[in-house]
């Protein structure tokens, strides 16, 4: 945990960096394609993301390490070829896991998240799930343990894979030639994001190509069809904890609802978007059935508006630096009750960037939960309390006038 927190307080900045030099380049060419608010959105799922992970809160059913022990018939040493197989290996396993979570419905629930931004850029890539509590696919990392490959290199290997994925979620980089034959780029990406029916469900892999040309899940980009972004069934939120869920929710009311026991047992598993008979008449869901007719989900533009959520991205950012940074000195109990508050901290100012009146006194009920935390554990487990707690302090008095008085505006640009 310490160490992946250690990685990420670098590779922070490098996304950042960039991000801003994605939004620059589009502005200058008159083709901005990262709007802020979207960004923000985009970026507080990503931080959900990797502090979930970084407390460990997820579990595998079958251990890689274990899978080494019983069944490797060699053994790899530390070498070059040993990281090439495992990259390869990591990559099929990423092909496959991919495909299943957007063919099967209960899958579809811990990948939504990453295809739920109506734009195409690099802060999509940074789109990522906190609904995926326990790996069940370790199993297909089977021909590296076969073959000896070491479990801590299948450990460095993996972030250095994910990172991989970083840069092919753009618009502004064309074909790419030979490449093309290859490896995933930004064209076969965005056939992949885009939920035009030529393109809805293709091309899941990861770093290499191939393994959708060899299991027929392969598509190229065709001009006449510019891709529309998104998920059929629209998040209409910019609260990334709540559309984490979303399908879950829907999957487990339409279970309840069900007429046939039938229904309510293979939902789960029957293919993303199925419902049972009659409910899509009885409870219908927003669904986008042309997609030349989207139309973006939008709350405010206003220039305050965009500054307040720029804000608490950032703040948000610096703390997580700061946890990270400090993880190792804290116990069990200080690290879930910090991580608890970074959640709600997201929760609260992405519910007033959608407009909701809930936002603010979210925001309110955010710093009496600093103030419960702070009595009992100091925050980053450093001696010098008193300054942190009046900077700590500061933020979230600034917060809750901002939040407050975001929340006016917005309720006065509705009215009119």
């Amino acid at each position: 945990m310490e160490q992946y927190g250690k990685i990420l307080i670098i590779a922070m900045p490098v996304f950042l960096a960039l991000i801003a030099i994605e939004k620059w380049y589009g502005w200058y060419k008159g083709q901005d394609t990262v709007p802020v608010v979207d960004a923000v959105s985009s970026l507080s799922s990503g931080i959900t993301n990797v502090v979930k992970d970084v407390l460990g809160l997820s579990i595998s059913i079958l251990s890689y390490e274990w899978m080494v022990q019983k069944t490797a018939i060699l053994s790899l040493q530390n070498s070059w070829i040993t990281y090439v197989i495992a990259f390869v290996v990591i990559d099929f396993y990423g092909y496959w896991t991919h495909r299943w979570a957007h063919q099967i419905n209960f899958f579809w629930n811990k990948h939504a998240i990453h295809h739920s931004s109506e734009e195409f850029n690099l802060p999509c890539a940074l789109r990522q799930s906190i609904a995926s509590w326990v790996n069940l696919f370790t199993f297909l990392l089977l021909p590296a343990a076969l073959v000896g490959v070491p479990a801590k290199v299948i450990a460095t290997i993996l972030p250095l894979h994910l990172f991989a994925q970083f840069w092919y979620h753009t618009k502004h980089i064309g074909k790419l030639g030979w490449l093309e034959k290859i490896i995933v780029t930004p064209s076969h990406h965005r056939v992949h994001h885009a939920i035009n029916p030529e393109y809805l469900d293709k091309n899941h892999g990861q770093i290499f190509i191939f393994w959708d040309k060899w299991f027929g899940t392969f598509q190229e980009e065709i001009p006449e069809v510019p891709a529309v972004y998104g998920i059929t069934r629209p998040a209409s939120t910019w609260n990334p904890i709540k559309i984490n869920y979303q399908h879950l929710w829907l999957l487990i009311q339409d279970a309840w609802r069900a007429n046939r026991w039938k229904d309510k047992f293979t939902i789960w598993f029957q293919p993303t978007g199925w419902r049972p008979y009659g409910l899509e008449e009885k409870f219908p869901v927003k669904k986008i059935e042309q997609v030349n007719q989207q139309v973006k989900y939008q709350t405010f533009s206003y220039t305050e508006f965009k500054t307040y959520s720029l804000f608490q991205l950032f703040s948000t950012l610096l703390m997580v630096s700061l946890f990270f940074n400090y993880i190792g000195r804290m116990s069990l109990t200080e690290m879930l009750a910090i991580g608890f508050f970074i959640f709600w901290n997201i929760y609260s100012y992405t519910d007033v960037m959608d407009g909701n009146d809930s936002g603010w006194k979210l925001d309110v009920g955010k710093t009496i939960l600093f103030i419960l935390i702070w009595i009992q554990i100091p925050w980053f487990s450093l001696q010098i309390t008193e300054v942190g707690f009046f900077v700590l302090l500061a933020y979230l008095i600034i917060s809750n006038f901002w939040s407050w008085r975001i929340h006016q505006k917005n309720q006065l640009i509705i009215s009119v």
